[in-house]
């Protein structure tokens, strides 16, 4: 009903004899378009002062509330996978402990790191989160520890059974243990290169339904899962929200990899000025999936701060959030959008209310 009414409107409007001008009602911002009848395709610009870029966003974004720190150093943990999961858990416990001895209070493991990625294995590896204890073994580890060690965990990812539905999940610690947020990744890998790579991860993977923002001990940050990374829009959601730092624990292949991984991560990070932090599994050759690696820290003008080859390894950066503000006023992007042309909805904010 709302199309046909603007439909209406348009075509009463187009009916009037002005002299010069004719004026088109904007329902996404006000004051009105100006269309001159000599070049009806040219909007003749208004001041500057009456654009508001915050109409660009619906709802209106949410400031970055002020982080309970403000510099500290993050774990890049970039593992090996094997088939033998209790020995995946054990590892990424070694490794998480070696970032925490390094300094790190805010450690990122890869994607999938508890089972090969494979669709044959999501169902066999797959864990009950929400019972824990004995039926999620590998979440369990990661609460021990972050509370153990006083530090948040953004847990990679492993496969979720969820009744008959497996999802491909991060989950969320803090520094207390608990469950701070669980993602469910979004948009599901399916894609086909011939001669390159074919994966369907919706043979056996259900897509989540919620994008994930959470507020930490170091900060607030919006998940993602690899092939999230791909759609700006998600991203432009959580910087709506009032991130500071996106988290895409990820595992590019061999073909999109060398192609798209570190310019994804730098477009995210510079479309939104905050941090964008990812982590991958490391390279294993005579897997059934090969990771392209490369896990990597840009930083909030989309310059790499850390990275690393496609071995194992753990990166230790640091993150300092002060310079998010300054880097806005410098490239003042936030204020510059035009709320009068285009709109970004978070329609789950906007259904909330």
């Amino acid at each position: 009903m709302k199309a046909l009414a603007i439909s209406s409107s348009l075509l009463s409007l187009k009916s009037l004899n002005f002299n010069h001008y004719y004026y088109i009602p904007n329902r996404i911002s006000n004051p009105f378009l100006f269309f001159s009848r000599r070049n009806s395709q040219s909007p003749i610009m208004a001041s500057s002062s009456l654009i508001n870029s915050e109409l660009a966003r619906s709802p209106p974004a949410i400031p970055m509330p002020t982080p309970p720190l403000t510099n500290f150093k993050i774990g890049l943990c970039q593992l090996s996978v094997t088939s033998d999961k209790t020995k995946n858990i054990a590892h990424a416990r070694t490794a998480i402990q070696n970032a925490a001895a390094q300094g790190a209070k805010l450690v990122l493991l890869p994607e999938i790191w508890n089972s090969p990625y494979s669709n044959a294995s999501f169902p066999v590896y797959a864990e009950d989160i929400d019972a824990g204890g004995d039926a999620s073994p590998s979440t369990a580890m990661l609460s021990e520890l972050s509370r153990l060690l006083n530090i948040t965990i953004v847990g990679g990812s492993i496969p979720e059974r969820s009744g008959d539905r497996l999802y491909n999940t991060c989950c969320v610690f803090g520094t207390d243990g608990k469950l701070k947020a669980k993602h469910r990744k979004i948009h599901l890998f399916d894609i086909d290169i011939p001669g390159k790579i074919t994966f369907i991860e919706s043979e056996t993977l259900t897509a989540g339904e919620t994008p994930t923002i959470v507020d930490t001990e170091v900060g607030r940050i919006g998940i993602g899962i690899c092939y999230d990374i791909r759609f700006p829009e998600l991203a432009m959601i959580y910087a709506a929200r009032g991130a500071h730092l996106l988290c895409y624990p990820g595992a590019f292949n061999m073909t999109t990899g060398p192609l798209h991984w570190e310019l994804l991560q730098r477009a995210r990070a510079t479309d939104n000025q905050l941090y964008v932090a990812t982590c991958s599994p490391a390279r294993d050759t005579g897997s059934g999936y090969v990771a392209w690696g490369h896990s990597t820290l840009v930083g909030p003008f989309g310059e790499v701060l850390a990275t690393t080859e496609h071995e194992e390894a753990i990166i230790i950066a640091e993150i300092d959030y002060s310079i998010l503000e300054q880097r806005r006023t410098n490239l003042p992007v936030t204020k510059q959008r035009r709320g009068d042309l285009y709109q970004l909805v978070d329609l789950q904010r906007l259904n909330s209310h």
